[in-house]
C-alpha cells in the first residue's frame, strides 16, 4: 500500500488491485472538427491535459499495473443510440452524422479513435460503450473482478459527464475510486470544479482526487 495525499483524506493506493481507467480521450471529443468542437466548445481545454495524462500512463505502464482505455462508441446501425440520446438539442452534428473525421462516435472511423499520442499499446484492454458510463452494457464490472481489481483511478473527458458517471457507478459497484485532477477537464472549468467537489464531499462519497504529482511518485518508486 502507497499513501497518496489526496482529499478529502490520503488515499491508499494498493497497484496490485487497482487499474487505471482513461475515459475517452478521442479525437472526435478532443480534436478541432470534432463532435466536441461542432456542439461550440473549445477543445484546446481538453487538449492541454493530454501531456499529464501520457506522464500518468506511462508511469502506470512502467509500474505494470492494467490500463483500460474507454471509448464513446456506438454501432454503425446504430440500435444502441436511443433516439432520446441523437435527438436532443440542435447540434451541427449528431451521432451518426457526418463529420470531418467521419461519422460521428461510430465504432471505427476515425473520430471516435484515441488521439495517437494516448493510444492502446497491444494487449491493453479498450472498453467500447454505448453510454456516459463505463460500465453500463459493457463487461467492464466482470473484467475487473476477474482481475481481483478493487481501485480505479480514473483520468480522461469530461469530468462531470463521463468520468463522474464511471465513478458513480464504480462506486456503486464496490470500488475505492482516485481522479488525478490535472488529468481530467471539461468543455467548462465550473463544472469541472464542482464535479470534483461534489465526488469528494462527505468523506469521499464518490471518491477521491489528487494532482499527478501526487501520483508519479507512487509508481515510478519515489519516496
Amino acid at each position: 500500500m502507497t499513501r497518496i495525499d489526496a482529499r478529502p483524506f490520503a488515499f491508499e493506493l494498493d497497484l496490485a488491485h487497482a487499474a487505471l481507467v482513461v475515459i475517452d480521450m478521442q479525437r472526435d471529443f478532443v480534436e478541432p472538427g470534432g463532435f466536441g468542437a461542432s456542439l461550440g466548445n473549445d477543445v484546446t481545454r481538453l487538449q492541454a491535459i493530454v501531456p499529464t495524462v501520457r506522464r500518468v500512463l506511462d508511469a502506470w505502464r512502467g509500474a505494470g499495473a492494467l490500463v483500460v482505455h474507454t471509448r464513446e462508441a456506438h454501432r454503425p446501425d446504430l440500435s444502441d443510440c436511443p433516439p432520446a440520446k441523437r435527438m436532443r438539442g440542435q447540434p451541427a452534428l449528431r451521432i451518426g452524422d457526418v463529420g470531418p473525421m467521419g461519422r460521428v462516435l461510430v465504432a471505427g472511423e476515425p473520430g471516435c479513435e484515441i488521439v495517437p499520442v494516448l493510444a492502446p499499446l497491444p494487449g491493453e484492454t479498450v472498453i467500447d460503450k454505448p453510454g456516459k458510463g463505463a460500465f453500463h452494457a459493457t463487461a467492464l464490472d466482470a473484467l475487473l473482478r476477474g482481475r481481483e481489481v478493487r481501485q480505479l483511478v480514473f483520468m480522461g473527458v469530461t469530468t462531470e459527464v463521463c468520468v463522474q458517471t464511471s465513478m458513480r457507478e464504480a462506486n456503486d459497484r464496490g470500488y475505492e475510486c482516485l481522479l488525478v485532477e490535472d488529468g481530467t477537464d471539461s468543455y467548462f472549468p465550473d463544472f469541472k470544479r464542482a464535479a470534483i467537489d461534489m465526488m469528494c464531499a462527505q468523506g469521499a462519497i464518490v471518491g477521491w482526487a489528487a494532482p499527478s504529482t501526487a501520483l508519479l511518485p507512487a509508481l515510478e518508486g519515489r519516496p
